[in-house]
Parts: C-alpha cells; structure tokens; sequence
C-alpha cells in the first residue's frame, strides 16, 4: 500500500480539533483536510478556531467539493452524528483509505466496518489526555496518545501503513496487545469517570477525592467489569486500577466530554455507557444498580434543558 499524504478530519469538538492540530504540525496544512458542510466551513473560515491559546491555521474544507479520496480519514464527531459523516465523506473514502474513528464507546468501529469495509477500519482508543472546547476555543494538557489494533484475524496492512505514517510524523500512539479488550476497558473508564462528573456536577478533582463521586465512579466500573467477562472479555480489577491512576493524575479543573455536554445543555452519550451497560447486563442476567442509577440521573437532566 502506498504511503499516507493526504488526511481528512471530520469533526472539530475537543478530539477533532486536537488531532487536526497534531497533524496538520506533521504533515502539512494542505495536506489535512478538515471537513464540513459549506455553512459550517465559512463559519470556521470567519470565527477561527483556538488550541490551546492559538489561532488554528486549519484547511477548512466542505466535504462535498473534494473529489479525490482522502488516504487516511479520521472520524471526531459524536456518535449521533456519525451516520451524517459516513454518509458526507463516502466520496472520500477509496479501496485503499485507511479509517481510524476516535468516538467513545465500542459500536463506532463496527459501524465504520459495515458502511465501508472491515478491513480498512484501524480499531482506536483516545487516551491519557484531558481535552475540553468551549465555543470556539479547545484546550488539551496531557495530550495523550492513540491506542491502535485490528481485530485477531484481521489483516494488519492498515495497521501497518498507519503506524508508518505515525512514525513518520512522530505522532503519538501505543499498541496494546488485544485491541477489543482495549476498548472495553476504555468504555469501562468512561462509564465511570464521564457519567459520575455529569451528575455530580464536577471536574476531574471531584473524582480524585474520597467521597460519593468516587465511590460511584469505582461502582460503575466494576459492573462494567462484571459484563465485560460475562461477554469474554478479559478485563480484571487492574483495569479499574489503572485507568483510576489516570484519571488522578489529570488537571483537577479538567473535565470530561460529558460534564462539558452538560453545562453547554447539549444531549450526552450515555446510551453508549449505561445504555450499553444496562443492554448487556440485561442479556446476561447481571444487575447493574449504579448505572441504573446513573442513566436515571442524567435522562433526569437532560429532559430539563
């Protein structure tokens, strides 16, 4: 397969806008494409977008005017938009386009597999970072690195030409072993940490103390556990250790996706946490309480906006 030049970036929340300035720094403003509708395009043309402190110099593109594949196409939009990206840039995508999905959650992935092709898709897990945009302006400090895999079974080549293009670039990324038990563990950190912050209302620091918030955010990480094994995964308490180690060393007054979506009124991803949870837990005759709780709390929430 032939090298990565050319890059596409659909979405331009706190991850889209990071990765677009990641690597726009490493390959070049014109070959990064960052994609949109027209109207959207001319408002990032006139508003600017900011990272960490400075004026993005980004290739805004409307998506319908580009009529050649893009080599690498990385998909930042929340999962309920992610049927309008597919269905906006399947022009850009070619046989030999690599696809790589940053969305939470372990549905994004598959879905990218059955509207292309499985093969083209790299698995990918966004870690270690604390990101967050308000209007215009996204901030990320640490900024964490990508976990990338296939499937066993799958063939590498996309993996490979990816992790030669990140080489090149010298753009952050790591390789765990098992990149399906990788994702798991990531929805097990997000089930907890994302959704605790939203109905507790709090950043980071709130976890990162003893008290009710972290109590429930280490309750909700354990029924992911339990449901993680209940469908051959392999996730132990080290998971829920390691990822609460992460979770502390972060900025107190950082804040996760889904406290941001809440102070800015929009509708959560908790249909891909507890909603995932409660569906599977339900398959296997687990009881899940403090998702049960959770999804309650911010259904609660979310229908007072």
């Amino acid at each position: 397969m032939k090298e990565i030049k050319t890059v596409g970036v659909i979405g331009l929340g706190a991850l889209g806008t990071l990765y677009a300035h990641l690597l726009t720094e490493g390959l070049g403003r014109e070959h990064v494409l960052v994609l949109a509708d027209r109207d959207r395009v001319e408002r990032y043309r006139r508003e600017g977008i900011t990272f960490n402190g400075q004026l993005c110099d980004f290739n805004y593109t409307d998506a319908a005017s580009v009529t050649e594949p893009v080599d690498l196409l990385l998909f930042a939009v929340k999962f309920g938009g992610l049927e309008n990206a597919i269905a906006s840039c399947r022009h850009l995508v070619g046989p030999e386009t690599t696809l790589i999905s940053v969305l939470n959650g372990i549905a994004s992935e598959p879905r990218l597999g059955e509207a292309f092709s499985p093969e083209q898709v790299v698995w990918c897990v966004a870690q270690k970072m604390s990101a967050r945009k308000e209007g215009n302006h996204a901030e990320a400090d640490p900024l964490g690195e990508l976990a990338l895999g296939v499937p066993t079974g799958t063939d590498p080549a996309h993996l490979e030409r990816l992790t030669a293009f990140f080489d090149r670039i010298r753009f952050p990324y790591s390789l765990p072993a098992d990149i399906r038990t990788h994702l798991w563990s990531k929805l097990l950190c997000n089930t907890g940490c994302n959704q605790t912050t939203m109905v507790f209302q709090c950043g980071y620091g709130g976890l990162q103390v003893p008290g009710k918030a972290r109590d429930t955010m280490l309750g909700a990480m354990r029924e992911v556990l339990a449901v993680a094994n209940a469908e051959g995964i392999p996730l132990s308490e080290r998971d829920v250790e390691s990822w609460v180690s992460i979770i502390d060393s972060f900025p107190p007054d950082g804040m996760t996706s889904m406290r941001q979506d809440s102070l800015a009124h929009r509708k959560s991803e908790v249909e891909l946490f507890a909603g995932t949870v409660r569906r599977l837990a339900a398959k296997h005759n687990i009881a899940v309480p403090v998702n049960d709780w959770l999804y309650e709390q911010i259904q609660a929430m979310e229908a007072a906006y």
